[in-house]
């Protein structure tokens, strides 16, 4: 009987798309790159997608232990020359981007990963640790910031690339 459950539950996962025994909750799981789909953050009631409908960014941890996340969803400067920016296309480069590489650890009991942040386009957040409750359902990782970097709680989701 035992073993007639088990093929019962093998065949669920296999039919549903599911790898079979995908937990979704440890180191190994994380490790590769996923791709944004989104990431809204709540603030004071009000909910908003802070990178846009169509934001594109790459989040990636490799197996040692290092990761680095970037959102380059940006506008083109139209003197094409990083350094003759106007003020506008300067400030919407600041609003519009935000990256971070360091190392992370998983906390697998816990269901949360630790960014040790080494260095960030958000200053304030170089050399720091960053805490995130997470889980993966098929190919989706979505994980929650309850310090977003623009203030309040977010929830970003990402998408396995590879």
């Amino acid at each position: 009987m035992i073993r007639f459950g088990s093929v019962m539950l093998i065949c669920l996962a296999i039919s549903a798309g599911v790898p079979v025994g995908a937990v979704g909750q440890t180191a190994k799981d994380l490790v590769g790159s996923w791709t944004l789909v989104s990431a809204v953050t709540e603030k004071d009631g009000a909910k908003s997608d802070i990178f846009g409908a169509t934001a594109k960014g790459v989040l990636v941890f490799d197996a040692h232990g290092r990761y680095t996340f970037i959102n380059p969803e940006l506008p083109k400067f139209v003197a094409n020359n990083r350094k003759a920016g106007t003020p506008d296309e300067n400030k919407m480069v600041i609003a519009g981007t935000l990256s971070h590489f360091g190392t992370y650890n998983v906390d697998e009991a816990d269901r949360s990963f630790t960014f040790h942040i080494e260095c960030s386009t958000y200053p304030n957040w170089n050399n720091t640790t960053q805490r995130r409750a997470f889980s993966i359902t098929g190919t989706e990782l979505t994980y929650t910031d309850p310090n977003a970097s623009a203030g309040g709680r977010a929830t970003v989701i990402w998408r396995r690339a590879d």
